[in-house]
């Protein structure tokens, strides 16, 4: 049963009478049907429609959430929600004692949220409070992380550089694409009507080792993304998928630094590396 502790992660409290409207008016998450008991990615966008912030929510309470997001951006998050809670009811701050932890495969269930980024056959959690203790190197997360198609900014993106799509968002409830108006939705709903998803996130393999992140992913010459996370043999990456299209079709090698490697979709995943853009 690993348990990792994220010393990069903080929380952001937001409570109050009005807390869940003002938050469903502004994040990409569906709240109203995040349950208690489980964490959902989100993010609040640009107007233009590219990821400003990254996080993952959960309920804490009637009227309460957990906004677990990087430390180093916090107080910045902070500021931004500040600026659009306008006359909301609701209180903003950060939890300054609330460690984040992660544990999964636990056999009797255990403490904490489910993260609904991975199966429920994995029940990762994530702990807040007092840190259990530790047991597993952080690598663990990271490889947990590239196994099932799980990206997180600075490690797999630049944040105001990727759309929810490019991140899966679309496809593991980051967005809630049923959802009213939240900030930068028209161009999130655009994409998604249109179909104009080029850049997706995969799983990569090689038979040696991995040049390390930011490294090309190329075909032919010609450049289809750059690595993201790097574990060993697998990784993460974002890619142009009607160019890996093009070069399967051709039967041209993708190769990262030199090194030959195969790209698969995440098993969540509804679009395909054959010239779909679903």
């Amino acid at each position: 049963m690993p348990t990792i502790h994220l010393s990069d992660r903080a929380v952001i409290s937001v409570t109050g009478p009005e807390a869940e409207s003002f938050l469903q008016n502004v994040i990409t998450t569906d709240l109203s049907s995040l349950t208690p008991g489980k964490a959902r990615p989100g993010a609040l966008l640009t107007p233009q429609g590219k990821i400003l912030f990254d996080f993952v929510v959960a309920r804490a309470g009637e009227g309460a959430f957990r906004i677990d997001c990087r430390k180093d951006l916090t107080d910045d998050l902070v500021k931004r929600l500040m600026l659009y809670r306008m006359r909301a009811k609701a209180e903003i701050s950060v939890m300054d004692q609330e460690h984040v932890t992660v544990s999964w495969e636990n056999d009797s269930g255990g403490e904490g949220v489910a993260d609904e980024r991975f199966p429920e056959s994995i029940d990762v959690k994530r702990i807040y409070g007092t840190q259990p203790a530790a047991a597993g190197e952080r690598n663990l997360w990271e490889q947990l992380r590239i196994v099932h198609g799980v990206a997180e900014s600075g490690a797999d993106y630049t944040l105001g550089d990727a759309f929810p799509h490019d991140v899966l968002f679309d496809q593991n409830a980051g967005v809630g694409l049923k959802k009213g108006c939240y900030v930068g939705q028209e161009v999130v709903s655009r994409m998604q009507h249109r179909g104009t998803a080029r850049r997706r996130l995969v799983i990569v393999r090689a038979e040696a080792p991995l040049p390390p992140p930011g490294c090309e992913l190329s075909a032919d010459g010609r450049a289809l993304g750059s690595l993201g996370t790097v574990e060993g043999q697998d990784g993460l990456a974002i890619v142009r998928i009607d160019r890996v299209a093009e070069a399967n079709a051709r039967g041209a090698p993708i190769t990262a630094g030199g090194i030959p490697v195969s790209l698969s979709v995440p098993a969540y995943a509804s679009f395909s590396l054959n010239g779909e853009t679903a």
